[in-house]
């Protein structure tokens, strides 16, 4: 039997023939979610998104009788901070299904800020997050996913796409995760070796699921802190999330296993910085094995004033061989999701009638002085 799109026990309603998001009670922002500036870390965001994510995937993967189950995170689309979150604002979230595949759940999840002195709401971010069913009785088993029930057919054929192509991606990164970051001897400013920069971290209980290994959200956030310290150096101003490319999830993280966040400038436009981060983990407890690559992403920062107004970035120094490439790859992911943009804009402006101006008059301009210019 297939469950109702967006099935979410209990806290749904039928609207038209389609059921609303979940909805997830609102957080304020506080001091040690933000920065100095104030406004609010992208990470404590990533990691909201992930728990709803998380929350709704689960639900809806346990909604018929049969062995029970967790969600794990596997995929993030790419995720823009459309406008920042301040210290103060209630964060709203919103999860909904949108697809299931036999192993998968793709979930949309948007995020709206709310200033509860004056009232004013503003879209924040909006997500796209797949996750698989993990067995609680085997962590290496994955389940199958209730089928949800679609309005249209059109909506079937979308999400397949969407499915078949992020498949596909996941497999093209996981074979270009090589790379490691070795530390720099005195290296000059603005140079990657200068910026980059290493965290390591303990995974505790109170970092994991119920399975015993790391949530997304945990890990994304600690990415986000890497990438903002490279940003920072670099550019020694404010600095916010303005994107995170697709976070590709490629191995579990077990409890008790110590991670390493590295994260490296790789490409610099007039106003914004690319940030390759990776979490390489060396397991210790359970099951001892050699270090391997669990997530990787490419985040975007902006340079900000005090006023919040962009700043120039300083342009990277690439010295390397290796690190002309990475920019020149940067560069071509930069100048792709510009393009994106410019599409995306211009199909809205054709979605506008043409303004109707009166008809020109066959006697000529009117009486009185011309207009100087």
């Amino acid at each position: 039997m297939a469950v109702p799109l967006g099935g979410c026990s209990g806290l749904w309603a039928r609207w038209g023939g389609c059921e609303l998001p979940c909805l997830f009670p609102g957080r304020i922002m506080r001091p040690d979610d933000a920065n100095i500036a104030g406004n609010v870390h992208g990470g404590t965001i990533l990691k909201m998104i992930e728990e709803a994510g998380a929350i709704i995937s689960t639900r809806h993967c346990n909604s018929q009788a049969g062995e029970p189950c967790v969600a794990a995170l596997a995929r993030v689309e790419r995720t823009d901070f459309l406008s920042p979150v301040c210290i103060g604002e209630v964060a709203n979230v919103s999860a909904e299904i949108t697809y299931t595949s036999r192993h998968s759940v793709e979930v949309q999840v948007n995020v709206m800020s709310e200033n509860i002195l004056t009232g004013a709401k503003k879209v924040t971010n909006k997500a796209t997050l797949w996750y698989v069913p993990l067995s609680l009785k085997n962590v290496n088993k994955v389940l199958e996913v209730p089928p949800i029930q679609y309005a249209r057919k059109e909506q079937e054929d979308e999400g397949k796409k969407r499915y078949e192509e992020q498949k596909l991606d996941r497999l093209e990164t996981k074979q270009r995760n090589g790379d490691v970051i070795f530390p720099v001897i005195n290296p000059e400013p603005h140079t990657v070796g200068y910026s980059q920069s290493s965290l390591i971290h303990l995974v505790g209980p109170s970092d994991c699921t119920l399975l015993g290994f790391v949530h997304g959200g945990v890990t994304m956030k600690l990415m986000d802190e890497v990438a903002g310290i490279v940003a920072a150096r670099h550019c020694k101003t404010n600095i916010v999330t303005a994107s995170v490319d697709a976070i590709n999830f490629h191995e579990k993280i077990k409890k008790g296993s110590v991670i390493t966040i590295s994260g490296r400038m790789t490409f610099t436009s007039n106003k914004s910085m690319e940030i390759e981060v990776f979490v390489d983990a060396d397991p210790f407890v359970d099951e001892p094995r050699e270090r391997y690559r669990a997530v990787s992403a490419f985040f975007t920062y902006v340079s900000l004033s005090k006023e919040g107004k962009p700043l120039p970035v300083p342009q990277l120094l690439t010295e390397t061989e290796d690190e002309k490439r990475r920019f020149e790859e940067g560069k071509g992911r930069y100048l792709q999701t510009k393009a994106k943009r410019l599409g995306a804009l211009f199909q809205t402006l054709r979605c506008f009638p043409a303004p109707a101006f009166p008809p020109a008059s066959s006697q000529g301009p009117p009486a009185g002085p011309r207009p100087r210019f």
